[in-house]
């Protein structure tokens, strides 16, 4: 089959005041692999493959135009200084100031004539007034490998002198494209980078070419929306005659109704202002603005934002910009926090200069969310790499990977570029994977129950292999018998991995199911599971009907396939295999890129997904799958997420909610149109969910979602489209509510002490002390997720005995099919729901 082409595009340059010639609408631009150190006047990487040649990609779709600039606007530099720790000023003109200087010919260079000084050295921007900033771009120097920024953080300051906590650190390969280091949007006069470390080693520099900082996204992290019961609005004008557009729709819940200025008879002139009465004072930090759905004509463009506490006097702006003439939904992030009654958004522009108009479908304000009902997101990390498919190590670090190159993709190269974090340090290092000649971008994953993944088809289509945490090896196991690349994968409940699925690579259709041995590396055909009876009706055929299937094993090596057809299978493993339906997901349609997630014994919650794998509405909708009344699964509709969603990421969590991550309302691949960033969290107990803290950084197609450790949650990825500026190439913790105070402090955990066998077998019993008094137990699977499925993670409650006040007796399910051999997060949960760091158990 002809293979379509990976399209690269040329992107023009931004400029501010004639100031910036640099390139900025890479934000995100390509970081080739590492290859160690050398010379210090050696080209890093001299002599290996170059992964940024044009190459053949399998079926993929094309990049969107909004993947090529920002979210968030290059800010003007006009009347910045910038300052430094050490400069070199004796041998050569290495001065601070020439980051701002508009040329990438000139650079900025750490002291290195006579005594070098050592690392850390720092860069400090002053921009004279205080701006919302959500990003730092980092252009390295061009015509030396020399002082390129590895390690880095990023400081905030509103008086230059009270720094606080780094807002982003990371690491950055070792190349000379430009990188966006991206963090929570915030008001601040004063940026800081610091640099801990030269990405090469080749000695104790760091230097920069360019330092550009971006501005309002729209999406501050950390806030929630404020509800807006008993709140008016009202307008400057609005239309009566023609239309019923009153200033009073846009806080109706209906983005199908709309405020629109007067336009019968003659139009009432620019500027036009809504105003909201929220009814009494409230902290307030975000407007979001919803265009109109039915038109272009009124799209706000140039606005501001002010406050009151009467109603009559307005101070000075808290926000102010100019928004995109499309109909996604936009925020305006405020300068700092204030405390009003009145907030007045003013429109002194249309868009698209159509003409004397403006218009409004929704209005909503956002406060600073309360972390211990809302939880709370910590800095933003860098990879170098965009991280596309993780997987949780039983050794408390977290596997990455992303393709042959580490912000693109494309053709069979043979080799893939992998990370692991540190999750107790937050290191990140990066490696190059050639010896298997495997490159696993699109893969399937399972979790095995000796703690090793096993990784399958995608770029390289037929290849398998075995990534070891024991030995921190890759090495290959047998090729499949069809080669794949989207298809679903789970560990058997015997130990041996299923796959089905995937026509995003290789011939399309007839991608059946097979099985792995653990036995013998091998793959086994089974012709009687075709792939046909469990693909949804997209569209676009097989290619991508058969992709990212949701797969439960249970006992006697069967798997229940719950998605994302609308169509329910139960698939027998044993011998040549068997299909058996299992009647329809409820009144579910079919739900690509949607997921599901076991969050108790035999129950499952299904979110979200889409008709067709792009270019189609998402659903709120979510649904439970109960497995435990015999043979037909009993599907109903749960409570719907506020926000509609594909390419979201699910997780479940050690008291059996569930939060959901991400996604798009209308899904585009390699876009951050119509994102949802808010996540939400939903209660088996009640059915419903809350909205959480909202997020820094869109995760929409390639991001991932894994429970760690210490009961929080990493939410990361998204992009690999190459020169893009849609590439997020970090990733983020989220801290749910069960483990803060109001004040954002941790709670008092309870501590799992003694020792807990580090491996146990099905049906055994296992004594646990801890040093408080606890209420329940439970093992959550290490999980594996990438294009928003992750069927390894399940959660299994415990039955104990309690022997005293802080002594218990575990009892471990004795059937695998109910806890699946491999790795498990062993939690003790108190009373109020706090869960403990947890303990790596083997069960099997």
């Amino acid at each position: 089959m002809q293979t379509r082409p990976f399209r690269r595009f040329a992107l023009g340059r931004l400029r501010s005041t004639g100031l910036i010639a640099l390139a900025l609408a890479a934000v995100v631009a390509a970081l080739l692999p590492l290859t160690g150190g050398g010379a210090a006047t050696a080209a890093s990487g001299a002599g290996a493959p170059d992964p940024r040649h044009p190459m053949a990609a399998p079926h993929e779709p094309v990049v969107p135009a909004d993947a090529m600039e920002p979210t968030a606007p290059v800010l003007s530099r006009d009347g910045w200084t910038v300052s430094a720790s050490d400069e070199e000023t004796a041998s050569e003109n290495g001065r601070a100031a020439n980051v701002l200087d508009g040329s990438t010919a000139t650079i900025w260079h750490s002291r290195w004539s006579g005594t070098a000084a050592p690392l850390p050295h720092t860069l400090t921007v002053d921009m004279h007034r205080t701006a919302v900033v959500s990003a730092l771009v980092y252009q390295p120097r061009t015509n030396s490998p020399n002082g390129r920024v590895g390690s880095y953080a990023i400081h905030l300051s509103a008086d230059g002198t009270s720094w606080g906590f780094a807002v982003a650190s990371g690491t950055l390969g070792d190349d000379a494209t430009a990188k966006t280091l991206s963090f929570a949007a915030q008001g601040a006069r004063y940026v800081r980078l610091t640099a801990t470390s030269e990405a090469g080693n080749r000695g104790p520099w760091s230097s920069a070419a360019e330092i550009n900082l971006l501005g309002d996204p729209g999406s501050p992290a950390s806030v929630v929306d404020l509800p807006r019961t008993g709140w008016t609005a009202t307008a400057s004008d609005e239309e009566a005659g023609a239309a019923a557009n009153a200033a009073a729709n846009v806080l109706d819940g209906d983005p199908d109704t709309m405020w629109h200025s007067r336009y019968s008879g003659t139009a009432a002139p620019l500027p036009h202002s809504i105003t909201i009465d929220m009814k009494s004072a409230r902290d307030v930090s975000a407007l979001t603005y919803q265009p109109r759905r039915s038109g272009a004509n009124g799209r706000v463009g140039a606005y501001t934002v002010t406050t009151s506490t009467d109603g009559s006097t307005f101070g000075a702006p808290v926000a102010s910009g100019t928004w995109k003439d499309d109909d996604t939904v936009k925020g305006a992030t405020f300068s700092r926090t204030v405390s009003a009654r009145y907030v007045r958004l003013t429109a002194t522009t249309e868009a698209g200069g159509r003409g004397p108009w403006s218009s409004a479908a929704e209005l909503r304000l956002s406060a600073p969310a309360n972390p211990a009902t809302a939880g709370s997101w910590g800095r933003i990390t860098g990879f170098p790499l965009v991280p596309v498919a993780t997987a949780l190590l039983p050794n408390n670090k977290l596997l990455a990977w992303s393709a042959y190159g580490v912000d693109r993709f494309g053709g069979s190269n043979g080799y893939t570029q992998t990370a692991i974090m540190d999750l107790a340090t937050g290191a990140v290092t990066q490696r190059r994977v050639d010896n298997t000649k495997h490159d696993m971008f699109c893969p399937g994953i399972a979790v095995l129950k000796d703690g090793r993944v096993l990784v399958t088809g995608g770029s390289n289509a037929e290849r398998a292999s075995l990534y070891d945490p024991a030995t921190d090896t890759w090495s290959a196991t047998g090729d499949m018998n069809i080669a794949r690349g989207y298809q679903a994968m789970t560990l058997l409940s015997g130990g041996d991995a299923f796959v089905l699925g995937g026509s995003w690579s290789g011939a399309r259709g007839g991608k059946d199911g097979e099985v792995w041995s653990a036995a013998t590396g091998t793959w086994r055909k089974l012709s009687g599971v075709p792939v046909t009876t469990t693909m949804t009706a997209d569209p676009a055929g097989p290619y991508r009907a058969d992709n990212h299937q949701w797969l439960h094993a249970t006992s006697n090596g069967r798997v229940l396939q719950l998605g994302p057809s609308k169509q329910m299978n139960w698939i027998s493993t044993e011998g040549d295999g068997s299909v058996t339906a299992a009647g329809t997901r409820a009144d579910s349609a079919d739900a690509m890129n949607g997921n599901a997630v076991a969050y108790d014994i035999g129950k499952l919650l299904t979110l979200g997904g889409a008709t067709a794998y792009e270019n189609t509405t998402a659903t709120r909708r979510a649904y439970t799958v109960d497995l435990n009344g015999g043979g037909t699964p009993v599907a109903a509709r749960t409570g719907d997420m506020d926000f509609a969603r594909a390419f979201s990421n699910s997780v479940v969590m050690p008291d059996g909610k569930v939060a959901v991550f991400g996604g798009q309302s209308y899904p585009v691949p390699f876009s951050d149109a119509t994102s949802s960033l808010t996540p939400e969290i939903w209660d088996p107990a009640t059915g419903q969910f809350t909205r959480m803290a909202s997020m820094a950084v869109p995760r929409n197609y390639h991001s991932v979602a894994n429970l760690l450790p210490d009961g929080r949650i990493f939410s990361g990825g998204g992009g690999l489209c190459g020169d893009c500026a849609t590439n997020h190439a970090d990733g983020a913790v989220f801290t749910p509510p069960y483990l803060l105070n109001a004040d954002g402090t941790e709670r008092t955990r309870p501590v799992i002490t003694g020792t807990v066998p580090a491996r146990v077998a099905h049906g055994a019993t296992v004594p646990v002390t801890t040093d408080s008094a606890v209420t329940s137990f439970a093992l959550v699977r290490a999980g594996a997720a990438t294009h928003s499925t992750d069927n390894d993670q399940r959660r299994v409650p415990l039955t104990f005995t309690r022997n005293s006040t802080t002594s218990y007796t575990l009892s471990i399910p004795s059937d695998p099919g109910v806890a699946l051999p491999g790795s498990y997060l062993l939690f003790a949960l108190d009373s109020a729901g706090v869960p403990s760091k947890a303990r790596m158990v083997t069960v099997g």
